[in-house]
């Protein structure tokens, strides 16, 4: 059994800050520490899921959408198992549902983005952005 819990959601005004946080535990298969794929993925009101920013727990290699390059930057507390989302200069157009997402295999360079890729998921956290 794995279990994703994010943290950290909330409401700012445009050009402000917030950090996510993602806990991944597995009690029964234990995901392999070296080669997970965690990650963010957000959906807006009437639109698609889509892919925000995952990292390789055994690389550390990161991907970003291009909409968040620059604003948004994943770490990691690999002692916790913890994945963090700092967002900042936040614009109206972040405002969604935030789900942390894990697979059992190293992310994939060209598909990252692609969430019918990850089985675990966490329950999503609001982020609301407003101008």
């Amino acid at each position: 059994q794995v279990q994703v819990a994010e943290a950290g959601g909330g409401s700012v005004k445009a050009g402000g800050a917030l950090t996510l946080s993602c806990q991944v535990n597995a009690y029964t298969s234990p995901l392999s520490d070296t080669r997970m794929c965690m990650g963010w993925f957000r959906q807006a009101p009437g639109k698609e899921r889509e892919g925000v920013a995952v990292l390789s727990t055994g690389s550390g290699s990161t991907y970003y959408a291009d909409s968040v390059k620059g604003r948004f930057t994943l770490s990691r507390d690999s002692v916790k198992n913890t994945l963090y989302l700092q967002m900042s200069d936040l614009k109206p157009d972040d405002t969604a549902v935030y789900y942390c997402a894990a697979e059992d295999s190293k992310c994939w360079a060209l598909r990252w983005h692609l969430d019918t890729l990850y089985h675990f998921w966490g329950q999503g956290t609001q982020v609301t952005v407003s101008s």
